[in-house]
Order: C-alpha cells, then structure tokens, then sequence
C-alpha cells in the first residue's frame, strides 16, 4: 500500500540529492521544492526531468533482473507498457482541507486539463471520511482509476486514473 504523499516524498528526495551533488543551486533547489508541495497538479518532468545521474554501472544480473521485473509489472498491468510519457502527479491534500476539486477543459475547473479528450467538466473529486472519491460528471471520453472504467471510485495513493487521454498518479 502506498502512503499519501509518498511520491511527493520521494520527488523531494530526489531533489535534495541534487543540491547535495551541485546539480540544483539553493534557489533552484527552493523554487522546486515550493511547486512540489504546493496541492494541485505537477508534472514530474518540470520538477527532476532535467537532472542526470551518472550512477555505478551496474552488473549485468541486476540489469536482468529489473528488466523482468519491468516486464511483469507490465503484464499484470501496474504499469502501462505503452504510455508515451510518464503521468502527471495530483497532489491532493489528504489532511482535508479542500473538499471538492473539479477537473476539466475549462479554465474555471480547479484543475485544469488540456487535452482535447477531457470534457469541460469532466470528473468531481470529493473529499470524503479521510479519503477521495472520484466522480465521472457524464464526460465523452470516461474516467478510468487503475485500467478499469468508472463512475464513482474510491482513491488511493498510487492509483492511475484517466480522464481522456490525461494520466495522472494519484499522491
């Protein structure tokens, strides 16, 4: 089971590394980690898409073992063999204080989404009893949460959800 803002967590991590290894300076470092914890949408690759790690070559049994696991993961659908990117993480503020979020084409939606495939107002998310539920509000193209169509669904961290042809991770 993941926990709320593990994802952020580890994103913080990863950037806290770079400033220790000179790759990020201080304001860079500060200005990431600001984005990074401010609730809303974020794309990954706008926080630690442009750092490279040169890390130990590794034997090549470990490199067979991570493409195996890479390939299961894949077949019993824990990850998309297919996604041309990676998913864009929704940071939701678990310790409710928002209630409602809607997400949407339209620039009035609290998150909002460009792709041509979402609707206008596609999907509610609601907080509810210390949790987020996900609500399809009738959009063209449906919602998704972990590969199955849905009209209302409980989230949990780690969960993919789709609206049209947005990914997104769930944090």
């Amino acid at each position: 089971m993941v926990r709320p803002g593990a994802s952020r967590k580890d994103l913080a991590s990863t950037l806290n590394a770079a400033y220790a290894r000179g790759l990020l300076s201080e304001n860079t470092l500060s200005h990431r980690l600001d984005l990074l914890f401010e609730n809303g949408l974020l794309d990954v690759s706008d926080l630690v898409g442009d750092l490279n790690w040169r890390g130990r070559r590794r034997h090549w049994q470990t490199r067979i073992r991570s493409l195996f696991a890479t390939t299961a993961r894949a077949l019993t659908g824990t990850i998309e063999a297919s996604a041309a990117e990676p998913p864009r993480l929704l940071a939701l503020d678990w310790s409710g204080g928002q209630h409602e979020l809607i997400a949407g084409r339209d620039p009035t939606c609290d998150l909002v989404l460009t792709p041509g495939s979402v609707s206008r107002r596609h999907a509610r998310l609601l907080f509810r009893d210390g949790g987020w539920v996900i609500q399809d509000l009738e959009s063209r193209n449906g919602t998704e949460v972990n590969g199955v169509a849905v009209g209302r669904c409980e989230l949990r961290p780690g969960d993919h959800v789709i609206l049209g042809d947005e990914h997104l991770l769930i944090d």
